[in-house]
C-alpha cells in the first residue's frame, strides 16, 4: 500500500482516483468520494445489499443528505448533538444529495456519522463527506492495524508512518452503535461502543 503525505492523500481523495484508509476512533476507515463509492464495493468484494456510510468532519456537514420535517429535523439534530462526533451512526432518509452507489440496494436511506479523532476529522474537513466502511475484505473481521490493512489491500493509500508515527493507538476496535429513524422512533441496529438505551 502506498503511504502518502497528508496533503496527497487528500488530494487523491478529492480527485476520485484512490481508495484510502485512515484511522477513527472505532475500526480504520476505507473511504472513497462518495461518487466513487463504487472503489469501495469492488476492493472489498461487497455485496451491494451492504451499505456504506457517510462520514463527515462535522454534524452540520450531514444535514445536506438526508431529508424529512422540520420535527425529525430537531429530534435528529438533539441525537446527533448528544453523541457525535463519536461512534454512533445515524441510519436516516436520503437526500437525492447522496449518490445511488452509496446503497445501491435501498438508495433511500443513508447512514451518517461523525468519528472522534484527530486524524479522521483532519482529513474529513478538507475533503468533506466520504463513503466509507470497515478496511477489510466483506465477511472477514475488520483489519485493525496499518500493516494490516498494507498486506490485504496494497493498491489503498494510507498516511506515512514518518509524518503519523501512532497511527493505530487511536482505533477502538469496537465497530460504532447503528440507529436507524423510523417515525415516529429510533431502532437499534447494531448495538456497538456507544451503549443507547431508547424509550
Amino acid at each position: 500500500m502506498p503511504q502518502v503525505s497528508f496533503d496527497a492523500l487528500v488530494s487523491a481523495l478529492l480527485e476520485g482516483t484512490h481508495l484510502a484508509s485512515f484511522p477513527t476512533d472505532t475500526v480504520p476507515a476505507l473511504a472513497a468520494r462518495p461518487d466513487r463509492a463504487d472503489l469501495i464495493f469492488q476492493a472489498k468484494q461487497r455485496s451491494a445489499e451492504k451499505p456504506l456510510i457517510l462520514m463527515a468532519g462535522a454534524i452540520a456537514d450531514l444535514w445536506q443528505y438526508v431529508t424529512g420535517s422540520e420535527a425529525e429535523l430537531k429530534i435528529w439534530q438533539q441525537m446527533a448533538e448528544t453523541y457525535l462526533p463519536g461512534a454512533l451512526t445515524l441510519v436516516l432518509p436520503a437526500s437525492d444529495r447522496v449518490p445511488v452507489t452509496m446503497h445501491p440496494s435501498d438508495p433511500t436511506t443513508i447512514g451518517v456519522r461523525v468519528p472522534n479523532g484527530a486524524i479522521a476529522q483532519a482529513i474529513l474537513a478538507q475533503t468533506g463527506a466520504l463513503a466509507t466502511t470497515s478496511a477489510n475484505r466483506s465477511g472477514q473481521p475488520a483489519l485493525l492495524t496499518m500493516s494490516g490493512i498494507q498486506a490485504q489491500f496494497p493498491n489503498v493509500l494510507t498516511l506515512s508512518s514518518d509524518e503519523f508515527p501512532d497511527l493505530d493507538a487511536a482505533v477502538s476496535g469496537t465497530p460504532s452503535t447503528v440507529v436507524k429513524w423510523s417515525n415516529p422512533n429510533w431502532h437499534i441496529l447494531r448495538q456497538g461502543a456507544v451503549q443507547i438505551t431508547l424509550p
